[in-house]
Protein backbone atom coordinates (compact mmCIF):
# COMPACT_ATOMS: atom_id res chain seq x y z
CA UNK A 1 0.00 0.00 0.00
CA UNK A 2 2.88 2.36 0.84
CA UNK A 3 4.40 1.88 -2.61
CA UNK A 4 1.21 2.80 -4.38
CA UNK A 5 0.91 6.05 -2.34
CA UNK A 6 4.51 6.84 -3.25
CA UNK A 7 3.81 6.06 -6.90
CA UNK A 8 0.70 8.25 -6.75
CA UNK A 9 2.68 11.16 -5.25
CA UNK A 10 5.37 10.76 -7.90
CA UNK A 11 2.68 10.72 -10.59
CA UNK A 12 1.17 13.98 -9.27
CA UNK A 13 4.56 15.69 -9.11
CA UNK A 14 5.31 14.70 -12.69
CA UNK A 15 1.88 15.89 -13.93
CA UNK A 16 2.05 19.30 -12.21
CA UNK A 17 4.92 20.66 -14.32
CA UNK A 18 2.99 19.65 -17.45
CA UNK A 19 -0.11 21.54 -16.31
CA UNK A 20 2.03 24.54 -15.37
CA UNK A 21 3.70 24.50 -18.78
CA UNK A 22 0.33 24.45 -20.55
CA UNK A 23 -0.96 27.31 -18.38
CA UNK A 24 2.15 29.40 -19.07
CA UNK A 25 1.84 28.70 -22.81
CA UNK A 26 -1.78 29.92 -22.79
CA UNK A 27 -0.79 33.12 -20.95
CA UNK A 28 2.11 33.70 -23.36
CA UNK A 29 -0.18 33.27 -26.39
CA UNK A 30 -2.74 35.69 -24.94
CA UNK A 31 -0.09 38.36 -24.26
CA UNK A 32 1.45 37.83 -27.71
CA UNK A 33 -1.94 38.26 -29.37
CA UNK A 34 -2.49 41.56 -27.60
CA UNK A 35 0.87 42.99 -28.64
CA UNK A 36 1.13 41.51 -32.16
CA UNK A 37 0.59 44.31 -34.74
CA UNK A 38 -1.07 41.87 -37.15
CA UNK A 39 -3.64 40.90 -34.53
CA UNK A 40 -4.19 44.56 -33.60
CA UNK A 41 -4.69 45.34 -37.30
CA UNK A 42 -7.28 42.54 -37.64
CA UNK A 43 -9.26 44.08 -34.79
CA UNK A 44 -9.00 47.58 -36.26
CA UNK A 45 -12.15 48.43 -38.20
CA UNK A 46 -11.11 51.91 -39.22
CA UNK A 47 -9.91 55.29 -38.03
CA UNK A 48 -11.17 58.72 -37.11
CA UNK A 49 -9.14 61.69 -38.35
CA UNK A 50 -9.81 64.75 -36.20
CA UNK A 51 -8.89 68.02 -37.84
CA UNK A 52 -7.36 70.85 -35.80
CA UNK A 53 -9.83 73.36 -37.30
CA UNK A 54 -12.72 71.07 -36.32
CA UNK A 55 -14.48 68.18 -37.98
CA UNK A 56 -13.89 64.45 -38.18
CA UNK A 57 -13.36 62.01 -41.03
CA UNK A 58 -14.34 58.38 -40.42
CA UNK A 59 -12.49 55.74 -42.42
CA UNK A 60 -13.31 52.06 -42.88
CA UNK A 61 -10.33 49.75 -43.57
CA UNK A 62 -10.07 46.96 -46.18
CA UNK A 63 -7.78 44.48 -44.37
CA UNK A 64 -8.84 41.65 -46.69
CA UNK A 65 -7.55 43.57 -49.71
CA UNK A 66 -4.50 45.33 -48.24
CA UNK A 67 -3.53 43.63 -44.93
CA UNK A 68 0.06 44.90 -44.66
CA UNK A 69 -0.93 48.42 -45.69
CA UNK A 70 -3.68 48.51 -43.05
CA UNK A 71 -1.23 47.08 -40.49
CA UNK A 72 1.30 49.81 -41.35
CA UNK A 73 -1.30 52.59 -41.10
CA UNK A 74 -2.61 51.27 -37.77
CA UNK A 75 0.95 51.10 -36.40
CA UNK A 76 1.80 54.64 -37.47
CA UNK A 77 -1.50 56.13 -36.29
CA UNK A 78 -1.25 54.29 -32.94
CA UNK A 79 2.21 55.79 -32.42
CA UNK A 80 0.89 59.32 -33.09
CA UNK A 81 2.93 59.57 -36.30
CA UNK A 82 0.23 61.56 -38.16
CA UNK A 83 -0.75 63.85 -35.28
CA UNK A 84 0.18 67.45 -36.12
CA UNK A 85 0.83 66.83 -39.82
CA UNK A 86 -0.73 69.01 -42.50
CA UNK A 87 -2.42 68.18 -45.77
CA UNK A 88 0.40 69.32 -48.05
CA UNK A 89 -1.33 68.58 -51.35
CA UNK A 90 -4.84 69.55 -52.41
CA UNK A 91 -5.90 69.05 -56.01
CA UNK A 92 -9.51 70.31 -56.34
CA UNK A 93 -11.78 67.65 -57.84
CA UNK A 94 -9.03 65.03 -57.48
CA UNK A 95 -7.28 64.36 -54.11
CA UNK A 96 -6.12 65.66 -50.74
CA UNK A 97 -2.84 64.19 -49.46
CA UNK A 98 -1.00 63.99 -46.13
CA UNK A 99 1.46 61.74 -44.33
CA UNK A 100 4.77 63.58 -44.71
CA UNK A 101 6.29 63.96 -41.23
CA UNK A 102 8.25 67.00 -42.44
CA UNK A 103 4.92 68.83 -42.60
CA UNK A 104 4.98 69.20 -38.81
CA UNK A 105 7.73 71.81 -39.16
CA UNK A 106 7.94 72.92 -42.82
CA UNK A 107 5.66 75.68 -44.03
CA UNK A 108 2.97 74.96 -46.65
CA UNK A 109 4.42 75.35 -50.14
CA UNK A 110 7.94 74.24 -49.13
CA UNK A 111 9.32 72.20 -52.06
CA UNK A 112 10.46 69.45 -49.64
CA UNK A 113 6.87 68.70 -48.66
CA UNK A 114 5.69 65.43 -50.12
CA UNK A 115 9.13 63.83 -50.02
CA UNK A 116 9.15 62.54 -46.44
CA UNK A 117 8.14 59.25 -44.92
CA UNK A 118 8.63 56.94 -41.95
CA UNK A 119 12.14 55.84 -42.94
CA UNK A 120 11.02 52.61 -44.65
CA UNK A 121 8.77 51.52 -47.49
CA UNK A 122 6.14 48.80 -47.84
CA UNK A 123 5.26 46.51 -50.73
CA UNK A 124 2.34 47.51 -52.92
CA UNK A 125 -0.92 45.63 -52.44
CA UNK A 126 -2.76 46.58 -55.61
CA UNK A 127 -6.30 45.25 -55.51
CA UNK A 128 -9.69 45.51 -57.18
CA UNK A 129 -10.99 48.30 -54.94
CA UNK A 130 -11.89 51.25 -57.17
CA UNK A 131 -10.78 54.82 -56.74
CA UNK A 132 -14.31 56.03 -56.11
CA UNK A 133 -15.08 59.28 -54.30
CA UNK A 134 -13.70 58.90 -50.74
CA UNK A 135 -11.20 56.13 -51.52
CA UNK A 136 -8.21 56.12 -49.15
CA UNK A 137 -4.99 54.97 -50.81
CA UNK A 138 -1.21 55.06 -50.41
CA UNK A 139 0.80 57.69 -52.26
CA UNK A 140 4.09 56.58 -53.79
CA UNK A 141 6.80 57.49 -56.29
CA UNK A 142 7.14 55.82 -59.69
CA UNK A 143 8.40 52.72 -57.82
CA UNK A 144 5.31 50.63 -56.97
CA UNK A 145 6.90 49.52 -53.68
CA UNK A 146 7.83 53.02 -52.44
CA UNK A 147 4.82 53.83 -50.23
CA UNK A 148 5.49 54.43 -46.55
CA UNK A 149 3.22 56.85 -44.72
CA UNK A 150 1.73 59.27 -47.23
CA UNK A 151 -1.87 58.66 -48.19
CA UNK A 152 -4.55 60.43 -50.15
CA UNK A 153 -8.33 60.64 -50.24
CA UNK A 154 -10.04 61.01 -53.60
CA UNK A 155 -12.50 63.87 -54.01
CA UNK A 156 -14.07 62.32 -57.12
CA UNK A 157 -13.82 58.99 -58.96
CA UNK A 158 -10.30 58.51 -60.33
CA UNK A 159 -10.55 55.15 -62.10
CA UNK A 160 -7.35 55.77 -64.06
CA UNK A 161 -5.53 55.03 -60.74
CA UNK A 162 -7.24 51.65 -60.23
CA UNK A 163 -4.78 48.77 -59.91
CA UNK A 164 -1.81 51.17 -59.77
CA UNK A 165 -2.08 52.39 -56.16
CA UNK A 166 -3.02 50.52 -52.98
CA UNK A 167 -6.56 51.37 -51.89
CA UNK A 168 -6.79 50.35 -48.22
CA UNK A 169 -9.95 52.08 -47.04
CA UNK A 170 -12.80 54.46 -47.74
CA UNK A 171 -14.40 57.47 -46.09
CA UNK A 172 -17.68 56.45 -44.45
CA UNK A 173 -18.38 59.73 -42.66
CA UNK A 174 -17.21 63.32 -42.85
CA UNK A 175 -16.72 63.58 -46.60
CA UNK A 176 -17.88 67.19 -46.23
CA UNK A 177 -14.82 67.74 -44.01
CA UNK A 178 -12.58 66.19 -46.69
CA UNK A 179 -14.16 68.47 -49.31
CA UNK A 180 -13.31 71.53 -47.21
CA UNK A 181 -9.60 70.68 -46.68
CA UNK A 182 -7.13 73.34 -47.84
CA UNK A 183 -3.35 73.15 -48.12
CA UNK A 184 -1.93 73.62 -44.62
CA UNK A 185 -4.95 72.24 -42.73
CA UNK A 186 -3.58 70.28 -39.78
CA UNK A 187 -4.50 66.88 -38.37
CA UNK A 188 -5.04 67.01 -34.61
CA UNK A 189 -5.10 63.21 -34.26
CA UNK A 190 -5.86 59.91 -35.92
CA UNK A 191 -7.46 57.34 -33.62
CA UNK A 192 -7.99 53.70 -34.57
CA UNK A 193 -11.50 52.30 -34.10
CA UNK A 194 -12.21 48.68 -33.23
Amino acid sequence: MGASKEALMCHRVVRFPGVLAVALAVVWLAVSALTDPAVAQEKAKGAVITMQKGGEIQIEFFPGDAPKTVENFVKLASEGFYDGQIFHRVEPGFVVQTGDPQSKTLKPGDPKLGTGGPGYTIKAEFNKRPHERGAVAMARTSDPDSAGSQFYITLAPANFLDGKYTVFGKVVGGMNVVDSIKVGDRIASIKITK
